[in-house]
C-alpha cells in the first residue's frame, strides 16, 4: 500500500512497488474532474456532438495509459525536496502530461493509418465510420482523419488548462513543458521524415527515439516535477543522468514489443513496426546484420499494408538469427544498470530513490520469449474502405 502523508510529503510504500495504483488513483481523479471542466466548456456543441467528443477523447484519455509519465512528475518533486504543499500543482502537471501524451497517440495513428490503439479501433477510424453511417458529404478517410487531427490539437489545449489549474512556479514548469512539446513534435517529425526517405543508420534510430519518446517520458517529466519543488540545477542534472538512459531503454523496450508484442497485451496491431518499416534501432540493427534473402524480406514488408501471419513470423525468425534481438536486450539492460547507477551518491530523500530504482527496474523487465506472431485483432471491412488499409500504430 502507497500512504501519501501530508505532515512530511513522503511515501510509505509498503509493498515496494513504487508505481502503486494509488498514486495512479490521485491523478485519475485529478484528470477526470479536471476533464469534466473541460467537457463543460462545450455546451455550445450539440449533444451528439459533445458525445462523440466524449467517447474519443474524454474517455480515451481517463480510462486508458498506465499513468507512467505522471508517476515520474511527482517522483521528481520528491527527489527534489519539494513541499508536500506543491501536490496540487504536481497533480496538474501530471494531467497536462497524459492530455500531451492523449494528443501524441491520437496524431500519431493518423500518420501511421493505424486500426488499432489500447485494443479499440483508432478515433480517425471510428469517425470515419461514423461520417459514412450517416450518409455525410464528401470523403470519409477525409473527415475522419480532419476530425481526429481535431481532437488532437483539443488535448494539446486541454494540456495547457490542466496546468494552469495550479499556477505555483508556472513560469518554471511551463519552461520545461514547453521545451518537452517542442522535443517531441520534433522527435515526431524526424520518425515520419527517415521513414519516408529509408536508409540511416543506428545513431539516427536513436536519436529520433530519444526525441520522440525517451525524453518526455522520463527526463522532462521529473524536470517538471524539479521545476514545481524549485529544486537546484545540480539534482537537475543527476536526474538527467538518470533519465536518459532509461528514456533510451523505455523506447528499445517498445521497439520490441513493436515487432514481437501479443496485442493482447499491447493494444496495438502485430508486427505494427515491421509493416510500416519504421528505422527503429532493432529494426536497423536487423538491417545491417542480415544476408541477402533476410534483408530483403525486411525490406519488402513495409507498404504492403498485409498482416499475414506468416511473413511477419519470418521476419521475427530474422530478427531473432541476426542477433539484433538479443543484443537490444543486452542494451536495455546496461542502459537500465547505469540509470540506477546515476542515482548513486545523490541526495534525494530515500523513498524518492527506492521509487526511481523500482521504476527503472519495471522498465527494464524483458517481455515474454518471442513467440509465433499472433493474427492481428480483424477491423471491419467497411473501416478499412473508409480510411484505407491501415498498418499499425507506434508511441
Amino acid at each position: 500500500m502507497l500512504t501519501l502523508t501530508r505532515e512530511t510529503g513522503s511515501v510509505r510504500d509498503e509493498t515496494r512497488e513504487p508505481f502503486d495504483r494509488h498514486l495512479s488513483d490521485l491523478f485519475d481523479r485529478t484528470l477526470e474532474e479536471l476533464l469534466r471542466r473541460e467537457m463543460s466548456r462545450l455546451s455550445f456543441l450539440g449533444a451528439d456532438d459533445r458525445e462523440v467528443l466524449r467517447r474519443h477523447l474524454a474517455d480515451f484519455v481517463a480510462r486508458g495509459g498506465r499513468r507512467l509519465r505522471p508517476a515520474f512528475v511527482y517522483w521528481g518533486h520528491r527527489a527534489s525536496g519539494g513541499s508536500p504543499d506543491d501536490l496540487g500543482a504536481v497533480l496538474a502537471a501530471g494531467c497536462s502530461i497524459e492530455l500531451l501524451h492523449a494528443c501524441a497517440l491520437i496524431l500519431d495513428d493518423v500518420m501511421d493509418e493505424s486500426p488499432l490503439r489500447r485494443g479499440r479501433t483508432t478515433a480517425h477510424l471510428a469517425l470515419a465510420e461514423r461520417h459514412r453511417e450517416l450518409g455525410w458529404t464528401g470523403s470519409s478517410r477525409r473527415f475522419g482523419e480532419s476530425a481526429a487531427i481535431l481532437l488532437g490539437v483539443l488535448a494539446f489545449s486541454w494540456a495547457d488548462a490542466a496546468l494552469l489549474a495550479d499556477r505555483r512556479r508556472l513560469a518554471d514548469a511551463l519552461e520545461v513543458f514547453t521545451q518537452l512539446r517542442v522535443e517531441l513534435v520534433a522527435g515526431q517529425y524526424l520518425d515520419l521524415t527517415c521513414a519516408a526517405r529509408g536508409g540511416g543508420g543506428r545513431r539516427e534510430a536513436l536519436l529520433i527515439s530519444t526525441y520522440k519518446s525517451g525524453k518526455y517520458t522520463v527526463e522532462r517529466p521529473l524536470h517538471l516535477g524539479h521545476a514545481i519543488a524549485g529544486g537546484e540545477p545540480g539534482l537537475r542534472r543527476v536526474l538527467s543522468a538518470y533519465a536518459l538512459p532509461l528514456g533510451e531503454a523505455f523506447q528499445l523496450r517498445d521497439d520490441v514489443l513493436g515487432v514481437f508484442g501479443d496485442p493482447a497485451r499491447t493494444g496495438k496491431p502485430a508486427g505494427a513496426d515491421l509493416l510500416q518499416g519504421k528505422r527503429t534501432y532493432l529494426l536497423t540493427l536487423a538491417r545491417e546484420r542480415a544476408d541477402g534473402p533476410g534483408a530483403g524480406l525486411l525490406d519488402a514488408l513495409p507498404g504492403t499494408g498485409e498482416a499475414r501471419p506468416d511473413r511477419l513470423a519470418a521476419a521475427r525468425e530474422v530478427i531473432v538469427a541476426t542477433g539484433a534481438l538479443e543484443a537490444v536486450e543486452r542494451r536495455i539492460r546496461g542502459l537500465t544498470e547505469s540509470a540506477g547507477e546515476a542515482l548513486s551518491g545523490a541526495d534525494i530523500p530515500a523513498d524518492a530513490r527506492a521509487a526511481l530504482l523500482g521504476l527503472a527496474r519495471r522498465l527494464g523487465q524483458p517481455g515474454p520469449a518471442p513467440q509465433p506472431c499472433p493474427a492481428p485483432q480483424p477491423v471491419p471491412d467497411s473501416l478499412l474502405g473508409a480510411a484505407g488499409h491501415a498498418a499499425g500504430g507506434a508511441g
